[in-house]
C-alpha cells in the first residue's frame, strides 16, 4: 500500500543532518602481512553452489540421466522455471545429482539447504521402496523415500561446517524399484558460508503449506453483498503436528464483532472456535492432529457486505472493491502463530502462496476485474458468471461495477487492463495503461518475468490511501509514480514475500527504490536527507511501531529505505546490485524473505564488511 504520493514526497524533503559516510580502513602492507601471518584465512561469505535454482541449463552440474535437470509438465519448480526431477518413471532406475564445490577456508559457518518434493504411486506406510540419499563427499546427510511424500516443497537444511576448506561434492542418488512411481523433485539447492555471524539459520519451516481455495460466490444487484462457499486445502510442512489452523478475517477491521462484514458458518473438516484478534482470526480445531506432509480441507458458508467508502475494502458509488475480504490462512512458523492485528496504516498480511479457483455469480451489467486470469459465461435472468483462476498467489481480491474498461499488451505481451470509475477521463484512463504496460516490463526485466498472466488496475481518483496492491490486480489513483509502485508490488510481495506486519520495509522500501528504477531515478544524495526522530527509530521497524508514530512511517519505510538501497547499489556498484536482486529474486520465488537473509545475501556479493553499512542505515534482522 502506497500512501497519497504527495505526502511521499513531502516527507522526502525534510531537512537533515549529513550522516557520515561508509570509511575503511586503511592498513599498511607490514602491518597486513603481520595480521596475515598470525590470524587463520579470512572468511568471505559466500553462496558456493552455482546455479542453485537450475535456471541456466545443465553446467556445471553432472546429470544422468542428462533429462534429470528440466522444467517438463508434470512437476513444478520452487522458484523460476527450472528444477531437478529424479526417477519418477515406475520402473527400476537410478539417477544421479552432483556438482564440486569448494567451500573455502576460516568460514566458521557452512550450511547446506535444498527444497524437496516427494510424490508416489505407493500405497505402502511401512516400506521404503524408492529413495533419494543427499550426501556431501563421502557422508551421508540424509536418505528420503516414498514414505516421506509431501505436497508441494519442504525446506532441508544441514550444517556442513566441517567441510571448510575442502572441495567436496555434493550430490543426490534416487533410486527407484520395478513399480510405482516414486518421483524426488529438487530446487534452490544452496550452500551457504559466513564467518559464523552472516548467514541466518534456516528458517523453521512455515506451515500450513501449498494452500489451494475453491471459493463460489453469488452477488446481490449492487455488487456490495456476496454469499456462498468456499474451501481450503493445506498441508502441514513443519515435523510438530497441526492441531489446529487459523483463518484471518481481516476485513473484520472494518465493521464490528457484533455485526462483521465477514461471516464464517457451518465450518466442515474442524471445529470453528470463538473469533480472536478483534475479530480477524478465527481458530478452527481439527479433528485429529495432522503430521508432517499430511494434508486436508476445511470448508465454510461465507458472507461478505462491502462497507461503504472508497476504501481496499469499501463502495465508491456504484464500484465495489473488494480486496482481504476472502479468509485466508495464518501462517504458522519456530515463533509461532502469526496472528497481528490489522493496521489501516500498512498492511498485516503475511500468506503463503497459494493456488486460487474463484467463481463469481453477478449481474451482467458489473464488469468484475479481479486476481488471475478470468473468462466469463452467460449465467441466468441477465447475470453473468465470471471463473478467476490465479496460481502462487498470496491473496484474492476483486472489484465490481459499470467500470469503464481499456485494454492492451506489454511489449513483452503481457495483456494489461484498466478499469476506470465515473469521472476518469479517457485520457487520464490511456495514460495509466501506458504506464502500467511500460512499469510490468522494466520490474520484469530487474527482477523476473511476470508470472501472472494478466494486469488488472483499477483507477479511482477517491482513494484516501493513494494505492494497493494485490496478485494481479491493483487499486489505484491517476498517478504514474503510485501506479509504477504498486505494479513494483507484483514482485516485492507478491512473488518474494514478506511479513508485512514485522518487516514492512521488505516489501515497502524495495518496491520504491525498483519504482525510482523504473522512472530512472539515481536516488543521488536522497541519503543526505536523513534525521532520525529517535534512538528507537529504524527503517526495519514493525508495524507496531509505525503504528505509534504513523506520522513517520512513509518517511522512513519508503523514503529511508529506498535510500538505503540506493547506497547500497553504489556500495557494491550497478551491476552487482542488479545481479544481487535479480539472483535474490529467483531464490525467494513464490517464498518468503526476511532481514537476516537479505543482509546476508548483500555481504555474499561484496568483499567489503558491510556491518558498518547496516548500523549506519538502521537496518537490524
Amino acid at each position: 500500500m502506497r500512501p497519497t504520493p504527495h505526502k511521499a514526497l513531502a516527507a522526502s524533503a525534510l531537512a537533515a543532518a549529513t550522516m557520515a559516510a561508509l570509511s575503511l580502513p586503511v592498513t599498511s602492507a607490514s602491518a597486513a602481512s603481520a595480521a596475515s601471518a598470525a590470524a587463520p584465512a579470512a572468511c568471505s561469505p559466500a553462496q558456493v553452489v552455482a546455479d542453485s535454482g537450475f535456471e541456466s541449463g545443465t553446467s556445471p552440474w553432472t546429470q544422468s540421466p542428462t533429462t534429470v535437470i528440466t522444467n517438463r509438465a508434470g512437476q513444478s519448480a520452487h522458484g523460476g522455471t527450472g528444477f531437478a526431477w529424479l526417477d519418477g518413471t515406475g520402473r527400476t532406475r537410478t539417477d544421479s545429482l552432483s556438482q564440486s564445490v569448494a567451500i573455502p577456508a576460516g568460514c566458521g559457518s557452512a550450511r547446506l539447504t535444498f527444497w524437496l518434493h516427494i510424490d508416489t504411486a505407493e500405497t505402502t506406510s511401512s516400506v521404503a521402496y524408492d529413495k533419494l540419499t543427499a550426501k556431501i563427499g563421502s557422508t551421508t546427510l540424509a536418505t528420503y523415500s516414498n514414505l516421506d511424500r509431501n505436497t508441494g516443497y519442504v525446506q532441508k537444511s544441514f550444517d556442513v561446517s566441517a567441510f571448510a576448506g575442502q572441495t567436496v561434492s555434493v550430490a543426490f542418488t534416487g533410486s527407484e524399484d520395478s513399480s510405482l512411481q516414486t518421483s524426488f523433485v529438487l530446487d534452490d539447492v544452496a550452500l551457504d558460508t559466513s564467518d559464523g555471524g552472516t548467514t541466518p539459520p534456516a528458517d523453521s519451516p512455515r506451515t500450513p503449506a501449498a494452500p489451494s481455495y475453491t471459493v463460489s460466490l453469488s452477488s446481490d444487484s449492487s455488487g456490495t453483498v456476496w454469499t456462498g462457499h468456499e474451501s481450503a486445502t493445506f498441508t502441514n510442512a513443519s515435523s510438530a503436528a497441526l492441531t489446529e489452523v487459523y483463518l484471518r478475517l481481516w476485513d473484520n477491521y472494518h465493521g464490528t464483532c457484533s455485526a462483521p462484514p465477514i461471516t464464517v458458518r457451518n465450518v466442515t473438516g474442524g471445529t470453528a472456535g470463538p473469533l480472536s484478534v478483534g475479530c480477524t482470526a478465527l481458530r478452527v480445531d481439527l479433528p485429529a492432529p495432522l503430521g508432517q506432509g499430511q494434508s486436508a480441507t476445511i470448508g465454510f458458508d461465507l458472507g461478505i457486505t462491502v462497507p461503504s467508502g472508497a476504501d481496499r475494502f469499501g463502495h465508491d458509488g456504484a464500484f465495489s472493491f473488494v480486496g482481504n475480504a476472502l479468509p485466508v490462512l495464518a501462517v504458522k512458523d519456530g515463533t509461532g502463530w502469526h496472528l497481528d492485528p490489522y493496521t489501516n496504516n500498512g498492511e498485516s498480511f503475511y500468506s503463503l502462496a497459494a493456488d486460487f479457483k474463484v467463481t463469481l455469480d453477478h449481474p451482467s451489467s458489473l464488469l468484475v476485474p479481479a486476481t488471475g486470469t478470468s473468462t466469463g459465461t452467460p449465467g441466468t435472468g441477465g447475470r453473468t458468471i465470471t471463473t478467476a483462476t490465479a496460481s502462487k498467489v498470496r491473496d484474492f481480491a476483486w472489484a465490481a461495477g459499470p467500470f469503464t474498461k481499456i485494454s492492451g499488451s506489454s511489449s513483452a505481451g503481457v495483456p494489461v487492463n484498466v478499469y476506470s470509475v465515473s469521472g476518469i477521463s479517457s485520457s487520464s484512463a490511456q495514460s495509466m495503461l501506458t504506464t502500467a504496460k511500460s512499469a510490468v516490463d522494466a520490474h520484469a526485466a530487474r527482477f523476473g518475468a511476470y508470472p501472472y498472466g494478466e494486469l488488472d488496475a483499477v483507477i479511482d481518483n477517491n482513494f484516501w490511501f493513494g494505492g494497493m496492491e494485490y496478485p494481479g490486480f491493483v487499486l489505484d489513483l491517476v498517478s504514474t509514480t503510485a501506479l509504477t509502485h504498486e505494479i513494483g508490488h507484483q514482485w516485492w510481495y507478491g512473488i518474494v514475500g514478506d511479513d508485512e506486519y514485522n518487516s514492512p520495509w521488505l516489501d515497502e522500501a524495495f518496491t520504491d527504490y525498483a519504482t525510482d528504477l523504473a522512472l530512472n531515478k539515481t536516488g543521488a544524495n536522497c541519503w543526505n536527507s536523513v534525521s532520525w526522530a529517535s534512538s528507537g527509530e529504524k527503517i526495519t521497524n514493525s508495524m507496531a511501531y509505525w503504528d505509534a508514530h504513523s506520522s513517520r512511517y512513509s518517511t522512513v519505510v519508503y523514503g529511508y529505505g529506498k535510500c538505503a538501497l540506493h547506497d547500497l547499489r553504489r556500495v557494491l556498484g550497478d551491476t552487482a546490485m542488479a545481479k544481487l536482486l535479480k539472483d535474490y529474486a529467483t531464490a525467494h520465488w513464490y517464498g518468503v524473505s526476511t532481514t537476516a537473509e537479505f543482509k546476508a545475501a548483500a555481504q555474499a556479493a561484496t568483499t567489503t564488511d558491510l556491518t558498518s553499512f547496516w548500523t549506519t542505515h538502521r537496518i537490524e534482522g
